[in-house]
């Protein structure tokens, strides 16, 4: 009888477990038993429902307070990015006034909700894709990261949602003005930054990081040659004829591999230099990556056509 309260009027058979107790239709003794799957504090479901970070975004919505949104990477997943799994907390923003938290598995921020800023989700409210990009820049200046590091992350979160066409630059623009939230000035300087071409938030780190060390980078460069394609580069310094490019982990399957050589060989014929970024390079000493860039700019302009006619 549980399991069918569990799947009535709740998407993924979403119920809260106090108020099915209250109504008789199940135990508590039942609830922890293999019967039934806990999601979040006080919300359960079916044994073979999958978790992900959307029912967990669904399980949240049923036990947060009136006022509460839905925010931030979370608010992301829900239009339809790929920004948290099911390991990730949920971000809300709570009233003040309320009461609530901390709850496991939710990530709290409190503080004013502009009724321009929110749309009713469920039974609580989701961020418009303009404040939602604002709290995932608002929330990316943790003061145990260097500034190239906030500003990495931040960057990179919005050009997702640029890129996915959720809200653009002057719509950010007009929400920063007279604004005085805590990280403001980080969210700024972020948006200076972003770039709706970025095809991947390693992309858009590692653009972050070359214009922050003065070097900055033309994303998705197109590269033809008596009208015909080239390729396309993940970054480029089209002058120099430098390319930056980031293999990640799926460049290591042996086609796409293959690809990449091939399509690297023929620009390289061009006078095209390759630095190549791995997710090793990423994650540890970038001071590296930017000196390896520097390198082949000064190898380019060493090698320049005007130098050689000389």
């Amino acid at each position: 009888m549980g399991n069918e309260i569990a799947s009535c009027g709740s998407p993924y058979g979403l119920f809260r477990g106090s108020v099915a107790v209250g109504l008789g239709d199940v135990s508590y003794r039942a609830l922890r038993s293999n019967a039934y799957r806990r999601v979040l504090h006080d919300v359960y479901t079916t044994p073979d429902q999958p978790i992900t970070h959307e029912v967990l975004c669904h399980a949240a919505s049923m036990i947060s307070p009136p006022g509460t949104m839905l925010t931030g990477c979370s608010a992301a997943v829900v239009y339809g990015l790929d920004m948290a799994d099911a390991a990730s907390p949920v971000e809300l923003v709570v009233p003040e006034k309320e009461r609530f938290g901390p709850v496991r598995g939710l990530r709290i921020h409190r503080g004013p909700v502009r009724l321009c800023e929110a749309v009713a989700w469920r039974e609580i409210s989701i961020a418009t894709p303009a404040r939602m990009a604002l709290d995932l820049m608002l929330r990316s200046a943790p003061r145990t990261k260097t500034l190239t590091g906030r500003l990495r992350a931040a960057v990179a979160y919005v050009d997702q949602v640029l890129r996915k066409g959720l809200v653009t630059e002057d719509q950010l623009s007009r929400l920063l003005v007279g604004r005085r939230d805590w990280g403001v000035v980080l969210a700024r300087q972020a948006l200076t930054l972003v770039d709706a071409r970025a095809e991947s938030p390693p992309e858009s780190e590692l653009r972050v990081i070359l214009a922050m060390d003065g070097i900055p980078a033309e994303p998705q460069y197109v590269v033809t040659h008596a009208g015909q394609f080239l390729g396309r580069l993940d970054l480029a310094y089209p002058d120099s004829l430098v390319a930056v490019e980031y293999d990640g982990r799926w460049h290591e399957d042996p086609e796409q591999m293959k690809r990449d050589e091939e399509r690297r060989a023929a620009l390289m014929r061009r006078g095209w230099r390759f630095v190549l970024v791995r997710h090793d390079d990423l994650s540890g000493d970038v001071s590296r990556i930017v000196a390896k860039v520097r390198d082949a700019l000064r190898a380019a302009a060493d090698f320049s056509p005007l130098k050689s006619a000389a």
